[in-house]
């Protein structure tokens, strides 16, 4: 089991988000998207809009723009990093994992790879809807909804 408290992981959880705030991967609008919806969250002013080209159940192209908190922008960064080329049941199931350890305090899973230094997070709960927009509009996109996600 990991705690999450030890300094090597807390110093990688640091330098993962500040990376990933500072330069964003998979930053920009996707020309060709077939799936576009925008996320909010009021607590922070974190906004966001994702761009997936989907083709049959793969997720072939994902992208993000918008501005928010190191922590939300670092989060969608990873979050398109991990979804490129994978299935929608993975996507989805990814999520459930994710969402377990930041807001439920769940062990981290295996399946997260790089996410996992994000379980930081659950330290600071007011940071938890930062995280978790990328991947509510995730799931709404693929949910076919079209309203504007907000984590309020």
């Amino acid at each position: 089991e990991i705690i999450f408290m030890n300094e090597q992981l807390r110093e990688l959880y640091q330098e993962v988000i500040i990376d990933h705030g500072r330069h964003p991967r998979s930053f920009g609008e996707l020309s060709n998207a077939t799936h576009k919806l925008d996320g909010f969250n009021p607590l922070c002013g974190d906004k966001l809009t994702l761009f997936m080209k989907i083709n049959g159940d793969i997720i072939e192209a994902i992208q993000f723009n918008g501005a928010g908190c190191a922590i939300s922008v670092a989060s969608a960064s990873l979050m398109c990093e991990a979804l490129k080329g994978k299935t929608l049941n993975h996507a989805k199931n990814l999520f459930k994992h994710f969402h377990g350890m930041v807001a439920e305090d769940k062990d981290i899973d295996e399946s997260l790879n790089k996410l996992a230094v994000l379980a930081g997070v659950k330290e600071y709960p007011a940071r938890v809807k930062c995280a978790t927009l990328a991947w509510h509009t995730l799931t709404a996109s693929i949910e076919g909804k079209d309203e504007a996600v907000s984590t309020e």
